[in-house]
């Protein structure tokens, strides 16, 4: 009998899809499992892309995106990343996650190794089993608020290592690599060698200090930073990501892009655009309501006795159930099924986070608390038990 591939077969099924199936069968449910912000796409990107449209801007574009976009994308990392990068050094990818896919393809050969944290956004290694990429994990530590160390990831380092992969503001933990530590984990991938692959797809969602961008800090150009629309300007569904690659890499890059996808939508592109040249106070807006939802979850965590590690960016937060005396599938289930409130596994993003949950800050205020109040509830009840 015909098969599909053994890569394929492989591939592990979501917990977060496996939550939201049964957030489904629920009536009236809490969805705090969606890293997905709940404010609609502003009024005058939708309407570049419509005028587009009208205009016939609906052809081919370049792989590598349209002149205009790159251009204003260099411009955009320059002022407000640092990053020192010409139009030529931008790609426009569907989303980031194509980005990091294809940068995947250009850079590590199958049988290499990837480095990537444990906990981490679990797409990663579905990547690196499509590729033949042996993903290598380090760990991320609670106490140190999820921020990657350098002196923990060096033992994992091996001759076949050939990237590391940094997220930041990070997902699942909302945690932000402070500018020390990231110079300490580009000056560990000097000394072996090794690219660099820079997730910064939340770098405007960032609360007590502004966020540092990994690029600035590479002397000798081997990071490869990674950026996206989806959530800056709430455009998660029009799939418009883009990177920064070093001048001697870009070629390889859009080569291995081409196979995935001839280019992104043409007038998302143009959309892509107004949104970078427009009006910037709605990022600030969302920013600022982000992080109010972050200061009173963890208030009321704390008022519950329910451990958590303090999110400084991104819109996620890594709460510490392992009171209720349950693994965190069981009570992610019964989360959904008794409580009406998904919340995401902890286990979902590695096998050394069991004891948490993820609860996403991208829903409006009112219902966030109340699922907030019921997964404390449940904690409490259900370690009585």
């Amino acid at each position: 009998m015909v098969r599909p591939s053994r890569a394929v077969e492989s591939l592990p099924r979501s917990g977060i899809r496996e939550i939201m199936e049964l957030a489904w069968t629920v009536n009236d449910p809490i969805h705090l499992e969606v890293g997905e912000p709940n404010f609609p796409t502003p009024e005058h990107i939708v309407e570049a892309a419509h005028q587009a449209a009208l205009d016939g801007f609906t052809r081919y574009t370049p792989n590598a995106g349209i002149g205009e976009l790159r251009e204003v994308l260099a411009g955009k990392v320059r002022e407000r990343n640092s990053i020192d990068a010409s139009p030529d050094q931008i790609v426009v990818t569907p989303g980031a996650v194509v980005g990091v896919y294809s940068v995947m393809a250009a850079v590590a050969d199958p049988g290499t190794e990837l480095l990537v944290s444990d906990p981490c956004w679990p797409n990663y290694l579905l990547m690196t089993e499509l590729l033949g990429i042996r993903a290598v994990r380090f760990p991320l530590a609670a106490e140190d608020g999820f921020v990657p160390n350098a002196a923990r990831i060096e033992p994992h380092i091996t001759d076949r290592t050939k990237a590391l992969l940094l997220n930041s503001p990070g997902n699942p933990t909302g945690a932000t690599t402070d500018r020390h530590s990231l110079e300490e984990l580009i000056e560990l991938a000097r000394q072996y060698d090794l690219w660099v692959l820079s997730d910064e797809v939340y770098d405007e969602i960032w609360f007590d200090e502004p966020f540092v961008s990994a690029g600035p800090l590479d002397p000798d150009g081997r990071v490869i930073t990674f950026f996206s629309f989806s959530k800056t300007y709430a455009m998660t569904g029009w799939r418009v990501g883009y990177l920064v690659s070093p001048p001697g890499l870009t070629e390889s890059v859009i080569k291995a892009q081409e196979p995935i996808t001839s280019c992104v939508n043409a007038p998302a592109q143009k959309a892509a655009v107004a949104a970078i040249t427009g009006p910037q106070e709605m990022v600030a807006e969302m920013r600022k309501a982000y992080h109010e939802r972050r200061d009173v979850v963890v208030d009321l965590l704390a008022r519950e006795g329910i451990p958590y590690v303090r999110p400084t960016g991104a819109f996620y937060l890594m709460a510490d159930v392992s009171g209720s005396g349950l693994s965190d599938l069981e009570f992610a289930r019964r989360l959904v099924l008794e409580r009406g409130v998904a919340v995401v596994p902890g286990t979902t993003f590695g096998p050394d986070s069991g004891a948490f949950v993820r609860i996403s800050l991208a829903t409006a205020t009112e219902p966030l608390l109340e699922g907030v109040k019921r997964l404390a509830d449940a904690v409490k009840t259900w370690r009585a038990d």
